[in-house]
Parts: C-alpha cells; structure tokens; sequence
C-alpha cells in the first residue's frame, strides 16, 4: 500500500523520466513511450490540464445532485485523452501524483466555475491513502481556498482491483469522513468491482456500471440486475447511481424501478460549463404519469422440478442375471416399462419390456435364450440422466434425433450411480407443462407478453393511478377460415395481426400483449390510441387479403363449416377492438380491466365497424367515517 509524502506540485518536485527509469529499462521501452512521459513532465510541470463536469441527477426531486470531475490534456495533445493519460502515468510511475495534482487543480476549476451541488473527484486507493498522510489537511486546504466546503466533496474510488490493503484506506477514509467528505465506488459490477469492498468500506453512494443501464428497457436481466443492486444498496444504506443513461426509455425504466440517481448524456454531457438545470425534455420523462414498459420476463428455471420428480422406483438386474430373470421381473411387476442392468451400482443397459416381449412371444425363443445372459436384449447405451437435472434442461433433449428413451425409457443417477427409472412419456409430459406455464408468460407463435406479464403490467398501471386504455382486439370469422385453409395459413394470420398491432404502438408507453389463438390486449398510454386503433383496422383489413385465394376474394367471402358443422357463408376475416377507459380508479383490479375490455370486444365484433368504446365507469364511491 502506498502513503507516499504530500505530492508538491511544483516543477521542482516533478522527477523526469530518466530519473524514474535506470538506463536498463530504458532500452526495454521505445522511444514513442518514452516521449510521452517527457511530455507528462511538461504537462504536470505547466498544470496544463483542463477539466470538464458531468451531472449527476436525483431522479426522484428532478434536480442536478452534483457533477463529477473528468480530467483532460491539453487539446490536440497525444495526452488529450485521459485513458491515455492514465496509462502513460501508471507506465511513467506517476499515476499518484498526476491524481492528486488533478484532484487539486479540479478544485480550483470546481470552484471558479460556481457550480452548485457535489463535487465527485476519482481516486485510487493509493491516492486517497497520499492525501491522508498529512490528515487530510493539503485536500481541505484546497477546497476552503476553492470556496467549496469539504462536506461537498465525494470520493469515487476506482480501480477496485487495486485495492490490497482495505483496512488502511478504510483508516484513511476515516479522516475524510470526519470532515463531512462521504466515499462512492466507482462502476461496480462491471467485473472488477468487489461486492466484499462494499460490504467492507461501507460507501455512502455506489455507482452502477453502464452495462446495466444500456438497453434496460428491453432486456428483463439488466432489470433483474438493477432490482438486485437496489435491494444491496437499500440493505448496505447506499444511494445507486445509475450511469450510462443515453436513451428516453432507459431512463424511465430506472425512475419506474425506483433507482434514485442516474448519469449519462441524455442528462448532461460533461463541459466545461455543463448544464445547471435539467431540460425540459429529462422533466418530462421524470415527471411523467405514465409508467414505463418493461421488457418482457421469461419464467425463471424452477429449482423443485428436477428429474427426479419422474423417477419410478425399479427393482434391477446385475451383469449375471438371465434373460429368465427378466421375465420374472416383468411378470411380477406389470406396471414397468423397462428393468435397467447394473454393475456395481452403475446402470450399464436398459431391457425394455415390448421389446422382451415381442422378442419371448415367438416359438422356442424361452427354451433357446431363456437361461442366456440378460445383456442379450438390453440397449447397452442407455439415456442417463442425473436427478438434480432441471426438467427444463431437458427440451433439448426432446428435440434431438436420438428418440429411442420416449419409447424404452432412461434411467436416472444420484451422484452417477443407479437410483431409478423414468418413462419418456412423463418426461413429455413434463416438458409440456412447462413449456404451457412459459405460454403463459411469452406466446411462442408471436413471442408476444402472454397473460401474467399482462395481469402484472395492469397492476402497475393501477398502482400508479395512471391513466390508460384497456384495448382488446379478436379476429372475426378466425375459427371457419383456420378450418379452411389450414393452421399455416392461420397462424400467418395471427403473426400479421401482431406485426400490425405492435407496429400502430408505441413501445415506450403501450404494452401489446397476446392472449392466446387470435386475442390480444393492447395497454395503451399514448393519448392518440383511438387514431392507431382504427388504423389497425384499416391496414388489418387491406393486408389480409393476401392470405385469401382470388376466387374468395372475388366474392368477399368464403364457405366453411360454422360451430354447428353447417356449411356455411363468411364474410372475409376482419379484426374488432374493444376499448375501456380507465381512470381516476373506476377499476380496481386486473380481472375487472380484462374484463370490462372482453366486454367491450363483444360489442365491437357485433358492430358494423369493428370499433367499440365501452361507456365510462364510475368509480365506486368510498364509505364515509363514521
């Protein structure tokens, strides 16, 4: 660990670096590397560095919190860049004294700029451990002749990896907090961060790497990750901030998630003179009634459905064993589908009781190949599968060529060593209730939100008190052209009704989710939702002509068995919605919204239009206090 004397920024105090690199180095490094340290010398030398300020924003009272110090060379330097800088300081040996000259002079630039609010200066563990060698007193200095107040001050510690002696910045950190000087750790989860760092140093603010910002809005990980974070940071007493906010909807997914601090260029850029105040644009994304819409949530593995919910309890035959001895078994236990053959505890093969059977119902095969060994009519290469395996892992397996275990069955291990038996019938069945469960969440022909994201997204929407209508949109005449023209053509269908819907939506406030066959339910929070709408309808009903033979086409309709299986006359398929308003709590709950919606389709479908707006609901009166 490095506490090094206070660093003087004089040119006198600057080494050269031929003095820091003994001749022998030297001829290890080109001559390229060596001018840029020569050129560092200068630099530090001139104080020639300039510095530019980026906001940082509490999401919840829509105000700039404080702005973080970002270093810089001189312009059209090589040095210009402060990667650049780092890298040619940390190879020079002057990475500490070129962050406490920095920390310095950004205090000087901090405080002749009259910004408001925090001040986040950078720093390595090594850094903080310097200006803690004198009590802190050259730092503090600094910031009273800046006219800045220490309690101002945040240390952002980066480079975590870097950190080798906790407990002395911990005592370091010590000095700095008695003055009011609060620490932040830099980028955390960005692989270098340590989760053991934070829970050690106790950091008042956490700042959270971009990656998990980047595209929030449409990857339900990320959202999962920064749900995690704020759970950490809530339980750690930590503020979070999210940096990397580029995109409108990023940040609305973060100030729904409840993330109180975010950075990025969408809320400022850093200059020199940065912004003072948010725009009205980040105002109205923070201020906004609506909620944002969140990526849609596959189901989680579920850890209690493993293999061994199918396992059936088998007796076994060893290596000596006859085919006699199977026959037994079979006859003995007539509810087995197969015996499996184990050497040791180890399952070596599979007999399959059709295959036995079929084999022992012809003519003499008892008297030939009764007393031979069992081995003769076993599958030597058994499908093994472990207990713990998660039945979801398993869908894969059903798609692949080798089918045999649906028939013959597989056998399942604890730890490698035989524990039962398994039918491919129940494994199929298995899979199909996860697969009907995943449904339910995505529906796999439109890969759409299915019934529980929908419940959930009205939850929050009630939750909110925000205003939003509830749309329903059915295909008329769907089940007679399906019967006509077959599940392919069908399902051509349903994907354009999806492509058109989501295409008349707008993703950052209107959630499309699919029910199931030809129903979906559109949450619309965009004040024209009645114009996309209809212009669903319009483009419905021109596009699906091409899923129509000419001779229908020709007659605007076509036959087909009704629900009674009388041939019968339809007019071409169309698409219907159904609308509900809701608002100032005349809803309660998601069913009463669904509801009321599946209400609102009926009318619609019987109407000449297609189009049905269901009458406003009051909402229901509260009980006065006696």
């Amino acid at each position: 660990m490095y506490i090094g004397q206070p660093y003087d920024p004089s040119p006198v105090a600057v080494q050269s670096v031929e003095d820091r690199h003994p001749s022998s180095l030297l001829r290890q490094r080109d001559f390229a590397s060596i001018g840029l340290g020569r050129e560092l010398d200068g630099i530090m030398a001139n104080r020639a560095f300039r510095f530019v300020f980026q906001p940082i924003v509490d999401v919840a009272r829509s105000e700039i919190f404080g702005y973080e110090a970002l270093m810089r060379g001189p312009p059209g330097s090589p040095l210009e860049a402060p990667d650049t800088l780092l890298d040619v300081a940390r190879a020079s040996g002057m990475l500490v004294e070129l962050e406490s000259l920095a920390a310095l002079l950004a205090l000087e630039a901090f405080g002749r700029s009259g910004l408001q609010g925090k001040l986040f200066l950078n720093f390595s563990s090594p850094a903080i451990c310097g200006f803690a060698a004198d009590r802190g007193s050259r730092l503090f200095r600094a910031a009273v002749a800046a006219e800045i107040a220490p309690s101002r001050l945040i240390l952002e510690l980066t480079e975590h990896e870097r950190v080798e002696d906790p407990e002395a910045l911990q005592q370091a950190l010590g000095i700095f907090m008695a003055q009011g000087i609060r620490l932040a750790l830099d980028d955390f989860g960005d692989g270098r961060s340590s989760l053991r760092l934070w829970a050690q140093l106790q950091p008042d603010i956490v700042k959270m790497d971009k990656y998990f910002t980047r595209g929030i809005d449409r990857d339900s990980r990320k959202v999962d990750a920064v749900r995690t974070m704020m759970s950490l940071a809530q339980r750690f007493g930590a503020l979070l901030v999210a940096e990397g906010v580029e995109e409108a909807t990023e940040l609305a997914v973060l100030r729904d998630l409840g993330c109180g601090y975010a950075q990025g260029y969408l809320l400022g850029r850093p200059e020199a003179h940065p912004v003072t105040s948010l725009d009205d644009a980040v105002r109205a994304i923070l201020s906004s009634s609506k909620i944002a819409v969140l990526p849609n949530a596959l189901p989680r593995p579920d850890a209690d459905l493993t293999i061994t919910r199918l396992l059936v309890d088998a007796p076994t035959l060893s290596l000596h064993g006859s085919n006699e001895d199977v026959r037994r078994i079979f006859a003995a236990h007539p509810e087995l589908h197969a015996v499996a053959v184990v050497d040791n505890g180890y399952p070596v093969g599979l007999v399959n009781r059709r295959t036995f059977v079929e084999r022992f119902s012809r003519p003499f095969q008892n008297e030939l190949f009764g007393r031979r060994s069992c081995t003769l009519l076993m599958n030597a290469e058994p499908l093994r599968v472990e207990g713990s395996v998660l039945i979801d892992s398993m869908v894969r397996m059903l798609a692949g060529d080798d089918q045999r275990y649906l028939s013959e069955g597989f056998v399942i291990t604890e730890g490698g060593r035989y524990a039962g038996i398994a039918t491919g019938e129940s494994l199929v069945r298995a899979v199909t209730e996860r697969r009907i469960e995943a449904a339910r969440h995505a529906n796999p022909l439109t890969l759409l939100p299915g019934n529980i994201p929908i419940t959930e997204h009205i939850r929050r929407l009630l939750e909110a008190s925000a205003r939003f209508t509830a749309c329903y949109f059915d295909l008329n005449n769907f089940k007679p052209f399906n019967d006509l023209y077959g599940y392919w053509r069908g399902d051509e269908m349903i994907k354009l009704a999806a492509q058109l819907i989501t295409h008349a939506c707008d993703p950052a406030e209107d959630f499309v989710g699919h029910v199931g066959g030809d129903d979906f339910v559109v949450l619309f929070q965009s004040d024209d939702w009645e114009r996309r709408c209809r212009s669903v309808l319009t483009d419905f009903k021109e596009r699906a002509r091409t899923l129509f033979d000419p001779s229908d086409l020709e007659r605007e309709g076509f036959e087909s068995e009704d629900r009674k299986g009388v041939r019968t006359f339809f007019p071409l398929t169309s698409i219907a919605v159904g609308a509900v308003i809701v608002e100032g709590g005349n809803y309660a709950t998601p069913e009463s919204v669904a509801s009321a919606a599946a209400a609102a389709k009926k009318h619609a479908k019987l109407s000449g239009e297609g189009f049905h707006l269901r009458s406003p609901v009051a909402a229901p009166a509260r009980r006065a206090v006696p």
